[in-house]
């Protein structure tokens, strides 16, 4: 029996095997037939995609989509991840969210919270995972559609228009990105191990011989450290051992951050700098790192979509959105290929510039340097002042040499101040704020209420507790409206990319970092990728913001390798 087509398709596979069920569905989710079974569902999908390309509905990208791969498909609805933004557009943000807990809400069931998942990177930033199963004896597909149509009730439920629109938009975007995560998880970024291997041992060392050693010139580093702090052995990595052995020599350390580091007069200083550096790169991206990762030439990492409050995707381990500067010489096209690579330039100021309205700000936003034209326009020409204040002013500081700055700031773009002071004022009070396109902030916690509705909520304590809230929510207006932007144009890009071909000849995205992606191309392409990453954010700009005078402008480089983009 052939595919059903239609606006939409629920589709959930089979627990074993290659097989599994389709169902046609109209927009708001009612079946317009019976469920089909399909022995071979990829080939059953792949037939329903050529013939209409239906909007596919599933419990979660990575279990329904990455067995039907090299299939690709155009659309989907993610129930997992719409139903978290439709949790925290309704305040109960943080609740399960997986299918079996939205089947149980819809039945009026209790739903147990979960303990988090291990792995992920990121935990701070999280949304609350759960692994709440479906009751034995419940039909995922029944539970599919009928958790799809109620998904589609509270869409249409959203009052205001214009906010509706703005969320489905969010719930598309959204669910694109977990189309890509698959896809890029599946393709790999490529990566060459013998070029990885020459740069760790130029840094490090030679691969030690001995699980758990340090490499040689790791290791002599750390001799050369202890010298330097009276010759006792103490262990580098212990941060209590380090703290007493510069105590030891009359330094004392509040830690070992980095920027303390800088501040101390001691050549021991420098010396547990660059230590802790090589140290964290042999940890995080050694060859320990690269046996697990890094298997026939692609680094292959697990993506969690919407796994940062803000939007911005984390990964479950791999640390695929922080490759260190110094291996992306690793990162090398294949022979005939290229990679273009893009990136936003100071995309946070210019989303705050778009979501105020602010013309002043948004004339400094429509050219090149934005910060270069701000200067010109409120600073005398001084761009580091005006980097300073402006970046102040979306994170909350206040401290040091900021306040004129902010001052300034104040009465020459007053309506870009007056957006961010409104969303920090609104956590202060404990409110909830929102991104550009809908998605909702987590609510303040219980022990936060208590601290600030105390009878001393007037004392520091709560003072502070207020003030951090409102640093949260004055930045998350920002940084979520620019994961919208970003999550528009991978949704734009990848749509055009597939557009230029397919099969394995084709380019497609491997890499995206916040407000960086990188697509890996036939050369041939490669002017025909860079055109379509400028049309896609345009086209996000558009969707995003509407129409607005401030440019969001992308510098792409074609490289061969990922070294030379920068």
């Amino acid at each position: 029996m052939a595919a059903p087509t239609a606006p939409r398709t629920a589709l959930v596979p089979d627990q074993h095997g290659s097989g599994g069920r389709l169902q046609p569905l109209d927009e708001a989710g009612v079946p317009l037939g019976p469920a089909v079974h399909h022995p071979r569902l990829a080939a059953a999908v792949a037939a329903a995609e050529e013939a209409g390309q239906p909007r596919w509905v599933w419990a979660a990208a990575d279990s329904a989509y990455a067995p039907l791969l090299p299939v690709r498909l155009a659309r989907c609805h993610d129930l997992r991840l719409v139903e978290a933004l439709l949790l925290g557009h309704e305040g109960r943000w943080g609740a399960p969210r997986s299918l079996g807990a939205a089947w149980a809400r819809l039945h009026g069931l209790a739903v147990p919270a979960d303990l988090p998942e291990p792995g992920v990177d990121d935990q701070d930033g999280l949304f609350t995972p759960d692994r709440l199963q479906l009751p034995p004896g419940t039909d995922p597909l029944a539970a599919v559609v009928a958790v799809h149509a109620e998904q589609q009730r509270r869409l249409s439920a959203i009052a205001d228009p214009a906010a509706r629109s703005r969320f489905r938009l969010l719930v598309a975007a959204e669910s694109a990105g977990a189309l890509l995560a698959v896809e890029m998880a599946d393709d790999g970024l490529p990566w060459r191990v013998d070029v990885h291997d020459r740069l760790l041992t130029d840094l490090l060392g030679p691969r030690p011989t001995i699980p758990g050693a340090r490499p040689k010139l790791l290791a002599e580093l750390a001799a050369e450290l202890q010298q330097a702090l009276g010759g006792r052995p103490f262990n580098p990595d212990s941060h209590g051992q380090v703290l007493r052995a510069f105590a030891d020599q009359g330094v004392q350390l509040g830690s070992t951050r980095s920027w303390e580091l800088r501040q101390v007069d001691h050549p021991a200083a420098d010396l547990l700098i660059r230590y802790k550096e090589l140290s964290r790169l042999h940890a995080a991206h050694g060859w320990a790192w690269q046996d697990t990762w890094a298997r026939g030439g692609r680094f292959r990492p697990e993506y969690v979509v919407g796994g940062v409050v803000s939007g911005r995707w984390a990964s479950r381990g791999g640390g695929a959105l922080q490759i260190p500067r110094v291996l992306r010489g690793a990162v090398v096209a294949d022979p005939g290929w290229a990679l273009v690579v893009a990136d936003a330039a100071q995309l946070e100021p210019r989303v705050l510039a778009a979501l105020s309205e602010d013309a002043g700000l948004a004339r400094s936003a429509a050219g090149g340097d934005l910060y270069q034209a701000l200067a010109a326009h409120a600073f005398q020409g001084d761009r580091e002042k005006a980097k300073l204040g402006l970046l102040g002013a979306m994170y909350g500081q206040t401290t040091g040499d900021i306040g004129p700055l902010l001052a300034t700031l104040r009465r020459r773009y007053p309506a870009a101040m007056g957006y961010v002071e409104a969303a920090a004022r609104t956590g202060e009070d404990g409110g909830v704020v929102h991104s550009r396109l809908g998605r909702a902030c987590p609510p303040p916690s219980a022990d936060w209420l208590d601290l600030t509705e105390a009878a001393d909520a007037a004392a520091e304590g709560g003072a502070r507790s207020a003030r951090a809230r409102g640093r949260f929510t004055r930045n998350f207006v920002i940084q979520a409206s620019g994961a919208d932007w970003a999550l528009a144009l991978l949704a734009s890009l990848r749509r055009r990319l597939t557009a230029l071909g397919g099969g394995e000849d084709r380019p497609h995205l491997v890499l995206f970092q916040h407000d960086e992606v990188m697509v890996h191309t036939p050369i041939d392409l490669a002017d025909q990728v860079v055109a379509a990453v400028t049309a896609a954010g345009e086209e996000a700009s558009a969707l995003v913001f509407g129409d607005t005078p401030v440019r969001f402008p992308l510098s792409t480089a074609v490289v061969e390798r990922y070294a030379d983009a920068k």
